[in-house]
């Protein structure tokens, strides 16, 4: 079997617990991205989503199992991995537009001053930013705004892996609503690899292809992975229209509510722990047998391999 892009190979993390022993997040977590792809991943708090987006960013060690990424491990932050945080983490002392060229400058030591101006404004514009804004310096903008230019900065970079930790919990729903649009448009232009935390369940459907779940913790695992059979492109009002919505929706409710639990606890033994693939379509018409052929409802097809 072929290595996926972003390959995650029994990865495991414990923390001390204060009492001289240790406490294990997560054990032997196995699981794959594909280039291009827009994966989310959702469970409850503990359960070591963040952890996980610390150790592919780099910026944590994990306690035993590696990360690949392109073939090569990961070790360390690199340019080839972007991370657009919840508290928008730009420096203060910069306008929007010098925190943009300050990482694209570094990306490309090679390009004109003028070059990386044009690069960097093109894609501020692509998130919605013109004109006088883009040389307002963070504290004269809007937490919309602040959330916009931080992704503008990592999709400029060109990273292989973009990382979204709940870039936008600390938002309005009008403007989540607004920047994740803009969000699609722009990955929608750029086919980038996306990584991203969220603990909205709406937010997972409508931007993801794919949506990992993960137990409670400690010991939690990634234990499913639901494909999102909602053919783009999509947006918020479109999506609810379409038949394989609450069939989607109600499964990952469900998950979260109940089986992220009753699954929770459950030591590796030593072995990877990959997720179960599901896939739930209503769409796709029954394929009957001979002696029912007047039968033609569609039907669910929840598939686990």
């Amino acid at each position: 079997m072929s290595q996926s892009f972003l390959s995650v190979e029994k990865l495991t993390q414990r923390f001390p617990d204060g009492k001289g022993g240790e406490t294990t997040v997560f054990e032997n977590a196995t699981f794959g991205v594909e280039k291009g792809e827009f994966v989310c991943i959702l469970g409850h708090s503990g359960c070591g989503k963040s952890t996980i987006m610390n150790i592919l960013a780099g910026l944590a060690e994990p306690t035993s199992g590696v990360v690949k990424m392109d073939g090569y491990a990961v070790s360390g932050p690199s340019l080839d991995r972007g991370v657009v945080f919840q508290n928008y983490s730009l420096l203060p002392w910069l306008s929007a537009l010098r925190n943009v060229t300050f990482g694209v400058k570094a990306r490309n030591p090679g390009w004109s001053k003028a070059k990386v101006i044009d690069h960097s404004t093109r894609y501020l514009g692509m998130v919605g930013l013109e004109g006088d804004v883009i040389h307002r310096k963070p504290a004269q903008l809007s937490g919309g705004m602040r959330q916009r230019v931080s992704i503008a900065r990592a999709f400029a970079n060109h990273p292989k892996l973009l990382l979204l930790d709940e870039p936008f919990g600390a938002l309005d729903a009008l403007t989540r609503g607004t920047i994740q649009e803009e969000l699609l448009k722009i990955w929608s232009q750029t086919q980038q690899t996306v990584f991203m935390i969220t603990h909205d369940i709406d937010e997972a459907i409508l931007l993801a292809d794919r949506i990992l779940l993960m137990t409670n913790g400690p010991l939690a695992r990634v234990a499913e992975s639901v494909e999102i059979t909602i053919p783009r492109p999509r947006d918020r009002t479109g999506i609810v229209e379409h038949p394989n919505y609450y069939a989607i929706r109600n499964h990952l409710v469900q998950f979260l509510g109940r089986r992220s639990r009753e699954l929770a606890g459950r030591p590796s033994d030593g072995q990877p722990q990959m997720p179960e693939t599901v896939r739930i379509d209503l769409s796709e018409p029954e394929r009957t047998a001979p002696d029912d052929t007047h039968e033609d409802n569609p039907r669910l097809r929840a598939v686990t391999h």
